[in-house]
């Protein structure tokens, strides 16, 4: 079943998981999906190895905290961001390096300023390699870090339909 994007998030310059410039970072797209999800899509580098050929655990998990995380952004242009408070995974298929893969993230409780999610990171076939669980502190972007738009070039990339190697 293929979902509608309703909106593209945007990436920042050096961050792990979207950062553009970051020559090692994973440089995922997150889109706000109509399911209510947030999707995020990425492939991994070399320098994300454990095993020969295998995504590292803690990057798989960083990918998934990022993912649920940013959920809490979902339909709202105020900068509120997840910042973890708990965060376990579940492995469960070994994770692929250097090819398209997906994460999807979601709300499912929120009280007050707390909120926790689930997420996944879907195989290109759809299996699911990763489960993650968390619980997050809503925080605006100003208070978490000292935050420079201009300086991070935080900005949303357009999604591209030619972009190699990934469906929606």
């Amino acid at each position: 079943m293929y979902h509608r994007v309703l909106r593209k998030q945007p990436n920042s310059r050096t961050c792990l998981a979207c950062g553009l410039k970051n020559p090692f970072g994973l440089k995922a797209a997150f889109y706000e999906m109509d399911s209510g999800e947030l999707l995020g899509r990425f492939v991994s580098l070399e320098e994300h190895q454990s095993y020969p050929g295998r995504l590292h655990g803690g990057v798989a998990a960083a990918i998934l905290d990022e993912t649920i995380g940013r959920a809490i952004m979902m339909g709202t242009d105020e900068e509120l961001w997840g910042v973890t408070v708990e965060f376990t995974i579940r492995y469960k298929r070994p994770i692929p390096l250097k090819e398209p893969l997906r994460v999807l993230g979601r709300i499912t409780t929120v009280r007050g300023r707390v909120f926790e999610g689930t997420g996944e990171i879907l195989l290109d076939d759809g299996t699911v390699a990763a489960e993650g669980r968390g619980c997050y502190l809503k925080m605006p972007l100003g208070s978490i870090a000292e935050f420079d738009r201009e300086e991070q070039e935080w900005q949303v990339v357009e999604h591209r339909d030619d972009a190699p190697g990934f469906d929606l």
